[in-house]
């Protein structure tokens, strides 16, 4: 911790015996360092953001984790991209509940030249003029630079593709695609000047090894934004059967990704709910400096208001924390964005 803290790295091998601590009073231990990390590197400030489904059920992909592949049988929504208003009005929510940003978020395969790509880009244009709050995306595989070029000129801020696991454990999750379609999508979004978030979801079956490997993995990206999602089992989907993480190993998992991403925002998403249960508070303590407020893609989120009181009360600020709904001067002249 304090090698970290002055600027240094850990190795795998010590991530690794980080991530395999069992004793209690250790573990406590891992998460006050990661705490002391995570407010040396991004102070005492959460960040928040929200999402929309913006195109729901029906994915071509068979990643088996997700409810919106078209290859299971799951009660989630079903609706083709949506049109303005359904976005701005989730746009205004999000700023109601202190999220700087709001994810526009599409369950298929990616994005191709033509006129669904325009109609993207108009819905990142109208965002970006609107704002209430900043636009970022996920949608999906980029194969072609000109792509993510072309989402930059249209006022993307930021791009969330999770690599989800490590590339070794990566085929028994999805495939209809590969970790190195992933990768190189990472690559063309950071090219274009996009800021990228990347993360995972734990709980997957993954061993401690793949869970460092996936963290180096990241760092090596050098992605800007990490989510750290914890699977929330969806009737249907293959994963139905999984069992849930325990709560101190998810919070163990947590300290580990920011001693090895000390100064990356690191931000605790799906599964959060379900899975930490009454140590959710705890998150924040173990390193995490960013959440998702409001629902998620297809099951239901915390109350908001619940949200930003647990974050008061641990002595921190929502990073947006004005009540007049004004763009926090930390933003001024910035493109409007979010981290999904």
């Amino acid at each position: 911790g304090e090698r970290i803290l002055a600027g240094g790295e850990i190795s795998r091998e010590e991530a690794l015996s980080l991530i395999k601590l069992t004793d209690t009073s250790d573990i406590f231990d891992l998460i006050s360092w990661a705490n002391r990390i995570r407010r040396h590197f991004r102070g005492n400030q959460i960040h928040l953001c929200s999402i929309i489904n913006a195109k729901a059920g029906g994915c071509t992909e068979n990643c088996k984790f997700c409810a919106q592949s078209s290859f299971y049988t799951t009660q989630s929504p079903r609706h083709g991209f949506l049109d303005w208003e359904p976005i701005e009005k989730a746009a205004l929510e999000a700023r109601d509940n202190k999220a700087q940003a709001l994810g526009i978020v599409a369950a298929w395969w990616g994005l191709k030249e033509g006129a669904l790509l325009d109609e993207v880009c108009e819905r990142i244009e109208q965002l970006s003029r609107s704002g209430t709050v900043r636009a970022d995306a996920s949608l999906g595989i980029i194969q072609e630079q000109k792509i993510a070029d072309r989402l930059k000129q249209a006022g993307l801020h930021a791009y969330n593709h999770n690599l989800e696991t490590a590339e070794e454990f990566f085929p028994e999750i999805c495939t209809t695609h590969t970790f190195q379609d992933r990768v190189k999508t990472i690559r063309h979004l950071k090219q274009a000047g996009i800021k990228v978030c990347s993360g995972g979801i734990f709980g997957m079956g993954e061993t401690h090894e793949h869970r460092i490997s996936m963290a180096f993995a990241l760092s090596e990206l050098e992605v800007d934004i990490v989510p750290m999602n914890f699977l929330n089992p969806i009737p249907g989907t293959p994963f139905e059967v999984k069992e849930p993480l325990e709560p101190m190993e998810i919070l163990k998992t947590i300290a580990v990704f920011r001693f090895v991403l000390p100064a990356k925002e690191i931000m605790v998403a799906g599964g959060r709910e379900v899975n930490l249960r009454e140590l959710q508070p705890l998150m924040f303590i173990a390193g995490a400096s960013a959440t998702m407020v409001g629902n998620y893609l297809t099951t239901p989120g915390a109350d908001a208001g619940r949200d930003l009181q647990m974050i008061r009360d641990l002595g921190l600020t929502p990073e947006w924390d004005g009540s007049d709904g004004a763009v926090p001067s930390s933003l001024a002249g910035q493109t409007l964005s979010l981290q999904v």
